[in-house]
């Protein structure tokens, strides 16, 4: 099968290593996932927003386990992704307080295994890593910040104030 000009081969590579096609699209799940946290609620009474381009993402990559890209990361070591939007449930509070800081909602959207970071998508399809160290911009959409996650690109540390 021939890779697809939608992501560099190597991304490519590993998307379908993990099951990922052109035009895979499991609604099904993606709107179980989106029942799933709107019913959560934190202790603290937060709660996570839904948005289409959650939706979208959680439909397309959903249950993937994407390996990071083989051979050397473009600036840093490749690393993989996780995409499953309940990794982040716990973190209702997290994800609103960067949401309101963008000015903007924010919704789960997976896990860097390798590093623990979680990952989020806010309504404009933007991406963001949060993780020990702080908060992170992965990229413009999607297909970027798979690109930049998977194939190791870096991500610019979000800095606010």
């Amino acid at each position: 099968m021939a890779a697809s000009t939608r992501f560099p081969a190597g991304v490519d590579a590993a998307l379908r290593e993990a099951g990922w096609r052109p035009g895979r699209w499991d609604i099904k799940l993606a709107e179980e996932w989106a029942d799933g946290l709107r019913a959560h609620v934190s202790p603290g009474g937060h709660r996570h927003a839904v948005f289409p381009a959650a939706v979208e993402a959680w439909a397309e990559f959903g249950g993937l386990e994407i390996p990071p890209a083989t051979g050397p990361g473009r600036l840093v070591a490749p690393g993989g992704v996780v995409v499953d939007p309940l990794r982040g449930l716990h973190l209702a509070r997290t994800f609103g307080d960067l949401g309101r800081a963008l000015e903007t909602e924010i919704s789960p959207l997976g896990e860097e295994p390798g590093t623990g970071a979680l990952l989020a998508i806010d309504a404009e399809g933007r991406v963001y890593a949060v993780d020990h160290t702080g908060d992170w911009y992965a990229g413009s959409d999607i297909d970027h910040a798979l690109t930049v996650l998977v194939g190791g690109g870096r991500m610019v540390r979000l800095t606010l104030g």
